[in-house]
């Protein structure tokens, strides 16, 4: 029995869950999921479901399209582990996790490779029996390293980047040529608290929530559409360093949260904002 996620992404109109049951129940599929929303503001139309059954892709995906609206997005994907290439620099804490996670089987991915710009992080990563390449950015321009980066990525064909305290501003060159393809995380003391040691900021500061933000990258410097956040409670007993341990925690969580959801096929684009299903 064949599973695939089916998403439909339209303006609103009367009538669409109706049709679009329809069609799947004629070509004799099952609905084993269904989430649906609609953004009154904009009249669009979100629907993500889980269909089992023998499928005929061409045939389905003819017979949806009659009848959605003409500018409906429909997309169609076998359940399936996605491949996947993680960029890192020096950090740890965040590729570790995702890494532990992969080997316990938490994650739906094929990990293909690390691709790192320092070579600290080669000895976890081999560990863990993944392939590990570092593109060393001294004595090259931006434009040149990200050039290399680019062309070792295309070696593996990822469906998803993920940039794990990747400390590179990526070019838009590099946005373009991947597109909603790239998750990033970083801490959610921006803007307030920008440039080196942040967490040293917020101390003096008082700060009493440490936060963290997955999004997808754009051209807007960590202004993409937020996929997900959250925050932990501290208070003034807190030193600076015990503020950046709670941070590195929250941006575990949060990005792992977020890359299960793209490799769930559970988040639309809309706008600067994401819908989840």
């Amino acid at each position: 029995m064949e599973e695939y996620t089916l998403l439909i992404d339209t303006e609103d109109a009367k009538g669409l869950v109706y049709n679009i049951s329809k069609v799947l129940f004629a070509n004799n599929l099952n609905i084993e999921q269904n989430a649906e929303y609609v953004d009154s503001e904009t009249n669009k139309f979100f629907m993500r479901t889980i269909i089992s059954g023998k499928i005929s892709q061409n045939i389905l995906l003819k017979e949806l399209k009659e009848v959605l609206p003409p500018n409906a997005e429909i997309k169609l994907n076998k359940k399936a582990k996605k491949d996947v290439v993680i960029l890192a620099t020096k950090e740890s804490h965040v590729l570790g996790d995702l890494l532990i996670r992969y080997i316990d089987g938490e994650l739906n991915a094929n990990i293909k490779a690390v691709i790192a710009n320092h070579e600290d992080l080669r000895s976890l990563v081999e560990n863990f029996g993944i392939p590990f390449t570092c593109i060393s950015a001294d004595n090259l321009d931006r434009e040149e390293h990200e050039a290399k980066v680019i062309e070792k990525i295309h070696e593996y064909e990822p469906e998803l980047i993920v940039l794990a305290k990747y400390m590179r501003i990526l070019t838009p060159s590099f946005v373009e040529t991947f597109p909603k393809k790239v998750l990033n995380i970083h801490h959610s003391f921006l803007p307030a608290f920008i440039g080196a040691n942040p967490y040293k900021q917020a101390h003096q500061r008082g700060v009493k929530i440490i936060g963290a933000t997955a999004h997808y990258v754009t051209n807007d410097l960590d202004e993409g559409p937020i996929i997900f956040q959250d925050v932990v409670n501290i208070d003034h007993s807190y030193s600076w360093q015990e503020m950046r341990k709670a941070g590195r925690n929250v941006e575990k969580i949060v990005l792992s949260n977020a890359f299960q959801m793209l490799l769930d096929d559970k988040v639309f684009v809309h706008g600067n904002k994401t819908v989840i299903l």
